[in-house]
């Protein structure tokens, strides 16, 4: 037997088999985790669960991050590039396309962002590639051990970077459209900015731009300052 769920014009959307009570236990193991993550904020069950359910996993019938992670991309892109402009370590031949490529990068944001804020753990996906272990994961399914210790090009073959940097994306779309944008903009400079300083590489933010962001990152409270004022 199926459950179902309205739509936001009205008409039904069948979703997968699950109880009501199901739905209400996951969905409160994924607000726990937001609400843990950037405390003190609170997040609806529905947001909380459109946020963490990724395209590929069954549950996306009822709801997925894909807008929110429309949204999260153009948000992180103007913060982005409001820093760069209003930067004193702007120069005349840097490039702005360039600059926002190698940050925003969505595997880059799934290989330094994700991990900070533990998306792993509780990510409604299914990965690709994997033979026996492509199942889908989330809140209630234990991560499949060789999961946790692939190597770099391993990550990005089952697609593990892009779908937790596509997680990331959701969750700043997210609080900038449940809480604003000021919040959205603390976020961005305390939580984001700092884990795209990746020393000796190519990806990531540009090195000129380094010690300025450590210096907003300070301003606004440290990498563990509160999200509101």
């Amino acid at each position: 037997m199926q459950s179902s769920a309205e739509s936001s014009q009205g008409s039904q959307v069948i979703t997968p088999s699950k109880s009501l009570e199901e739905w209400r236990r996951q969905d409160d193991a994924l607000v726990r985790h937001l609400n843990d993550v950037f405390s003190p904020l609170q997040f609806p069950p529905e947001l909380a669960s459109r946020i963490l359910t990724h395209a590929s996993h069954p549950d996306a019938m009822r709801r997925h991050n894909g807008r929110l992670s429309f949204v999260g991309t153009r948000v992180l892109q103007s913060y982005l590039l409001m820093f760069v402009h209003s930067s004193p370590a702007l120069q005349p031949e840097h490039n702005y396309e360039r600059i926002l490529e190698r940050a925003l990068n969505t595997y880059v944001l799934g290989e330094h962002v994700a991990p900070k804020w533990a998306i792993g753990k509780v990510l409604k996906w299914r990965p690709m590639n994997v033979g026996n272990f492509s199942k889908p994961l989330g809140p209630d399914v234990d991560v499949p051990s060789p999961f946790e210790t692939l190597e770099r090009d391993g990550a990005r073959g089952i697609g593990m970077y892009k779908v937790h940097g596509t997680a990331v994306e959701a969750i700043v779309g997210g609080i900038f459209h449940q809480f604003g944008g000021s919040v959205a903009h603390r976020l961005f400079h305390t939580r984001v900015l700092p884990s795209l300083i990746v020393e000796g590489s190519h990806e990531g933010l540009h090195t000129a731009y380094h010690e300025h962001a450590r210096e907003m990152c300070e301003r606004m409270g440290g990498p563990e300052g509160s999200l509101v004022r």
